[in-house]
């Protein structure tokens, strides 16, 4: 099982920053919009990690995250564990991504973008302002199945 953090960064003009993943080959990402993450090194908590995925790939250092939820990809024998976050305070100038092209997006407009399935699920719930919330979502050979909320108030 993999665990991973992303983070959507919103700045004043209610514009999340995104990523357009056009850089790396062989990239299971390749013509897609993410938000900002990566992998958990070893022995890292997730708060760290998402601080430093966000410094590596785009320059700017977090000041406050807040952790939206928890999402579960399971595709065919794959299992990633995402924590997602979303920030809007942070400082310093974007630098160049060696992923792909950072650019700051209307949040309006996010869903017209080429984006994963799962990901326009977990999204609507952020724009909406939903509260803090996991879900699970369903690919086979890297296509949607489908998106499951867990009802966390049966577990606080």
């Amino acid at each position: 099982m993999n665990e991973t953090v992303l983070c959507y960064i919103e700045n004043e003009n209610d514009e999340y920053l995104m990523l357009y993943r056009c850089k790396k080959k062989n990239d299971l990402n390749e013509g897609k919009w993410l938000g900002i993450g990566g992998h958990i090194e070893s022995n890292e908590e997730v708060e760290d990690a998402v601080i430093r995925e966000v410094y590596e790939e785009t320059g700017l250092t977090l000041t406050g995250i807040n952790k939206r939820g928890i999402i579960t990809f399971i595709n065919d024998d794959y299992v990633e564990v995402m924590h997602l976050f979303t920030s809007n305070s942070f400082y310093g100038d974007l630098c160049e991504c060696d992923e792909g092209q950072l650019k700051w997006v209307s949040k309006s407009d996010i869903l017209d973008l080429p984006l994963w399935q799962g990901d326009k699920e977990f999204l609507m719930k952020l724009i909406n302002d939903d509260n803090y919330f996991e879900m699970k979502l369903y690919y086979s050979k890297n296509e949607f199945l489908r998106s499951e909320i867990d009802d966390i108030s049966k577990i606080y």
